[in-house]
C-alpha cells in the first residue's frame, strides 16, 4: 500500500524537488548581482525534470545540490560548466546587456524567474495537496 502511495506522489515529489533546487540557484544569482565576474546560472526545468523521471527505479532519491569542484588546481572551490546537479544540467544565462565588472545578472529577469518559479512552485503544492486529499477520500471510502 506504501509503495502505491509513493507511486502516486512520485511526480509531484520530483517538481517540487527541482522547483525548490532551482529557486536556490535563483536567489543565489539575485544575492550575487553585484558580485564581479558572477555569471547567472539556471537550469533548463524541463529536460531536468524528464531526466529525473526517467530514473524509474531511484524513484525515492532526492535531488542533491551541486557538489563544489576545483575549476583550477589554485582555486579552493569554483563551479564548472560541467557539473551535474541532481541530473540537471547547469547551465550559464546568456547575457542581454555585459556589464563592465563581468557580471551577467539581470535583476529584471532574476526577478521575473523567480516569481514565476515560486509561483509554480505553491501551484505544485496545492495539486499535491489535492491528489493527497483524493486519496485520502478514495481510502476512507466516503
Amino acid at each position: 500500500m506504501i509503495g502505491k502511495l509513493d507511486q502516486a506522489l512520485h511526480f509531484h515529489q520530483t517538481v517540487l524537488s527541482l522547483r525548490a533546487q532551482r529557486q536556490q540557484m535563483l536567489a543565489s544569482n539575485i544575492a550575487n548581482a553585484d558580485t564581479p565576474n558572477y555569471k547567472a546560472r539556471d537550469i533548463d526545468f524541463n529536460s531536468a525534470l524528464k531526466q529525473a523521471l526517467g530514473q524509474g527505479s531511484q524513484a525515492s532519491q532526492a535531488v542533491q545540490p551541486a557538489p563544489m569542484a576545483k575549476t583550477a588546481a589554485a582555486h579552493l572551490g569554483g563551479t564548472n560548466l560541467h557539473l551535474s546537479s541532481g541530473g540537471a544540467a547547469l547551465m550559464y544565462r546568456t547575457v542581454q546587456q555585459g556589464s563592465v565588472d563581468g557580471n551577467t545578472v539581470d535583476m529584471d529577469v532574476e526577478r521575473n524567474q523567480f516569481a514565476d518559479n515560486a509561483l509554480r512552485y505553491e501551484a505544485g503544492i496545492t495539486l499535491m495537496g489535492a491528489q493527497i486529499k483524493g486519496l485520502l477520500t478514495a481510502i476512507q471510502g466516503q
